[in-house]
């Protein structure tokens, strides 16, 4: 693997872990369980493992920003997890803060015409 690719898949991971949060919440104004989420948030170009998926909504429902309900009327058991009223306030303020940083970042990367700064 060469330096630059090898840079860009740790710095892509970082990017990657800050924004699953605000993806994830962004998909439960309905009720949604695990795997129903990771194909959501796939198809949307969003890969995110179980492993990653499961934890952090375990912590997001402890932190009080979802609620979580099990259907146990299929024959697998399944727990559907649902923005709480303090999830959906926090999920709004998030996406201020994200457009604030989007357009930030988008101040510093392109001049005035467009171009991108540093290509000369």
């Amino acid at each position: 693997m060469n330096a630059v690719k090898e840079h860009i898949d740790k710095l892509m991971q970082e990017l990657r872990r800050g924004t699953i949060t605000i993806g994830v919440l962004s998909q439960l104004s309905e009720p949604q369980y695990g795997y129903s989420l990771v194909t959501m948030l796939g198809d949307k170009g969003i890969q995110v493992e179980p492993g990653t998926l499961y934890p952090l909504l375990r912590r997001l429902e402890k932190q009080g920003l979802l609620q979580s309900e099990w259907d146990t009327n299929e024959a697998r058991p399944r727990k559907y997890y649902l923005l709480s009223q303090l999830g959906r306030e926090v999920y709004e303020q998030l996406c201020i803060e994200w457009e604030g940083m989007v357009n930030s970042m988008n101040l510093l990367i392109y001049d005035k015409g467009g171009k991108k700064n540093g290509d000369g």
